[in-house]
């Protein structure tokens, strides 16, 4: 068959060639309006009921990660011209293109009694325009009795200032929200510079944006880095230009194909699909070493081009057919997940991988037959003194000293499985950061002086219209639910409508702060005319109270919103204290009475956290099984099955052990190191034994020469190979995030032991395997 196909694609080079090429062509113009997604990864599946409910609550009252916050300290925010500053600082915001809103000291409202009217008067503290010191000192006093903002816009003990600034949700999902966030720092930074201090900015918005930017510019670079990088392994190995161009139009193509299939497929470039093109040079670039490895054997033996190419498909086909198969499997089995973003990831690898073969079947055939014959200093890398003791060595430890190999690896498992047993499932919405790293040093200064800025959401519901304005009992339970977040020490001062209704009593008893506490029966009845929407002084536009209060209600006042900001606390911590609120909630609500729904970004996130990890974890069971069901297929024999899955498996078990012992947690970004290892590792494996297999009847079934001739025959292409599998994925490391960075290092850390386990272990395996059974039964 293998033979059949040889001869056909060099017959129809050309053909193929242009069809080749046209297709790419196509596939490149598709690629060409492949987007990038803005939004937040679609960890959770859409019938997911967190998922549904936090949908039901965008609907309700809006997105709640759309809030950028800005943060100075300093005790000279009073001083006439810092204030004026300050204050210029917060106009300026409000006028950039996509803010919706900006919240700070100098634009605080107070509410007013107005007797005559029966009106709450909202009306700026601090006047518009540059103030006198006088005028900021008279308002100061009137801010400062205002236990409203105490928490919310500074922090009393710290001198710790904040302004919110609400960016518009559609500019922050399109690809706008770059130059939005950029508008936004820019000035705040230039406040900064002027006045000598610090300015701290953060928010969903703001990490979300740079991170994603941050992750882009690198992936480029990677890109380009793992093609250099190639190139200059490919002509060290090789020193011919030719092969190395010709590997390199290999990979390129397979690129190309691969971001425009991921538009075909309606996909956009996510933070996983981002890593597909390095990934594909990383994996195309084997193929070639190994087809032009056997090119090269064979066309020194026979001296006949055309046959050496012919021999090359006939030897190499199946083997690199079932390489990328269990390479594809290990990333398509991502789509398996229920996990939208893990879907797109491991559909569009996967097909890539299969199609990476079918470029290097045609491509690598078609440009040989074209280019003139090897010369004598292309094959030299064959005889290099170096590796080939190496191999002389290993045939020596498989042979003679199979007990110590045996010893040696039931020792490293045995450290590796202590090491497993310390490792913790933990992550963070920005622990891929490093800890030196300004977004991550600004989110420790808001959850320092103002408990984090990470949304949580708690959203009441009465069962009744109007429950959460005509009971008054409605509203005590939640100001106790209140009271009791706010005493939280890793969550930021509650806002909800209870919080308005205390403001409205301070100003209904002349602004005395000792009367900021919650209204009781005959208050209602006095404020009842006050907190009437048509009785309320428009002033200050949307800063206007009603505003604030209905933005905590449903349309039918049914339903009620407690917004609290948390720190960022980790997936580990986060179940706890989401069950500590929830019990809380159990107690104050009776649930035949009321339903209470914990939702916001902090909700989702640990959600989606968990259906990542679980669903790489299956993953790699059914990476595991389908790998297994094609080497029986392949092999036919359950002995080689058992050989060939022992030396892939340790490998992983290592690498999670070092994870215990080195403190790395396991998250979405290192549970994904597991399966894309199993499938690109099993690589070597395949090759050693499909060769195993081919030259075991050559040899009259003598197993230990088989083997003996299989390290010689393989050995140099998997140690080549592997050099180059390591060097690409070490190129992650130098990311600037923690998840990138761990899919590098354990990564190439599994590849190097998956290539000691398949050159030492795997050959002592057979012929153990061998000497245990039958000797005439051949495996």
């Amino acid at each position: 068959m293998w033979n059949s196909l040889a001869r056909f694609i060099l017959k129809n080079g050309i053909l193929l060639i242009v069809l080749l090429f046209g297709l790419t062509a196509f596939l490149g113009w598709r690629a060409s309006k492949v987007k990038l997604s803005y939004e937040f990864s679609k960890a959770i599946p859409t019938d997911n009921p967190k998922y549904l409910a936090y949908q039901q609550f965008r609907q309700q009252f809006g997105d709640d990660g759309n809030l950028l916050v800005i943060g100075i300290q300093s005790d000279r925010i009073f001083q006439q011209d810092f204030f004026n500053d300050y204050a210029q600082l917060q106009r300026n915001l409000k006028k950039v293109e996509g803010v919706n809103e900006v919240v700070a000291l100098p634009g605080a409202i107070n509410l007013v009694r107005s007797e005559e009217n029966e009106k709450l008067g909202a009306i700026n503290i601090f006047p518009e325009g540059p103030l006198s010191q006088q005028q900021i000192d008279s308002s100061r006093d009137a801010f400062l009795n205002l236990p409203f903002y105490r928490g919310l816009l500074y922090n009393p003990e710290t001198n710790a200032w904040l302004m919110g600034v609400r960016v518009n949700s559609q500019i922050l999902n399109s690809p706008g929200r770059t130059k939005l966030v950029n508008d936004i720092i820019e000035p705040a930074n230039a406040f900064g510079k002027k006045q000598q201090t610090e300015i701290h900015l953060s928010g969903l918005p703001l990490i979300r944006t740079v991170t994603s930017d941050r992750l882009q510019k690198e992936m480029r670079y990677f890109l380009l880095g793992s093609l250099l990088l190639s190139a200059l392994i490919l002509f060290f190995f090789f020193r011919s230009v030719s092969a190395m161009v010709l590997s390199l139009v290999v990979v390129l193509i397979g690129v190309i194909w691969s971001v425009g299939i991921l538009n075909l497929s309606g996909y956009k470039i996510t933070i996983l699909t981002a890593l597909i093109p390095p990934l594909i040079v990383v994996i195309g670039i084997p193929n070639c070493i190994y087809f032009l490895n056997k090119f090269h054997t064979t066309y020194r033996e026979t001296g006949d081009k055309k046959q050496a190419i012919i021999n090359m498909i006939a030897k190499m086909g199946i083997v690199t057919l079932f390489c990328n198969l269990a390479a594809a499997i290990g990333f398509a089995v991502f789509a398996l997940t229920r996990s939208a973003i893990l879907k797109e990831f491991g559909v569009v690898a996967g097909i890539n991988i299969m199609l990476l073969f079918v470029i290097s079947l045609i491509l690598i055939p078609v440009a040989l037959n074209i280019l003139p014959p090897p010369k004598a200093r292309h094959t030299k890398y064959l005889d290099n003194r170096w590796l080939q003791n190496g191999l002389v060595n290993l045939e020596r430890w498989s042979l003679n000293h199979r007990k110590l190999i045996y010893m040696a690896t039931a020792l490293v498992l045995a450290f590796s499985i202590a090491g497993i047993m310390r490792i913790n499932s933990v992550g963070f919405i920005v622990d891929d950061l490093p800890k030196k790293d300004k977004v991550y040093t600004d989110l420790k200064f808001f959850e320092k002086h103002f408990k984090g800025v990470m949304p949580l959401e708690i959203v009441v519901d009465t069962k009744k219209r109007m429950g959460a304005t005509r009971n008054l009992t409605n509203l005590l339970k939640m100001d106790s639910l209140v009271t009791y977040l706010a005493a939280q020490p890793y969550i930021g001062k509650p806002i909800t409508i209870t919080e308005g209704l205390k403001f409205a009593k301070q100003a209904f008893f002349e602004g005395d702060s000792s009367f900021y506490i919650m209204p009781g029966d005959n208050d209602m009845i006095a404020l009842r005319p006050y907190l009437a929407a048509n009785n309320q002084v428009q002033v200050g536009g949307p800063n206007a109270f009603n505003s604030l209060i209905t933005s905590f209600m449903d349309s039918n006042r049914q339903k009620v919103r407690i917004s609290v900001s948390m720190m960022d606390i980790g997936s580990y911590r986060l179940p706890f204290v989401l069950d500590s609120i929830q019990t809380q909630t159990n107690l104050l609500f009776d649930s035949a009475q009321y339903h209470v729904e914990l939702t916001g970004t902090s909700v989702t996130f640990l959600e989606g956290s968990r259906f990542i990890i679980n669903g790489l974890k299956e993953s790699i069971f059914w990476a595991f099984l389908l790998i297994a069901l094609c080497m029986l297929y392949l092999f036919r024999s359950w002995r080689i099955l058992l050989c060939s899955l022992i030396p892939n498996l340790i490998p992983l078990v290592i690498t999670a052990g070092v994870m215990g012992w080195a403190g790395v947690p396991l998250k979405p970004s290192t549970v994904l190191v597991f399966s894309v290892a199993l499938g690109i590792a099993i690589d070597i494996t395949i090759r050693f034994l499909v060769n195993y297999k081919q030259q075991l009847k050559d040899s009259g079934f003598n197993v230990e020469q088989t083997v003996i001739q299989t390290i010689h025959a393989t050995g140099l292409s998997i140690i080549y190979t592997s050099i180059v599998l390591i060097a690409g994925f070490v190129i992650f490391c130098f990311s600037g995030f923690g998840g990138t960075q761990a899919l590098g290092w354990l990564t190439s850390l599994t590849l190097v032991t998956a290539t000691f386990a398949n050159l030492v272990l795997l050959p002592a395996l057979i012929i153990s395997f061998y000497k245990f059974g039958n000797k005439n039964q051949k495996i």
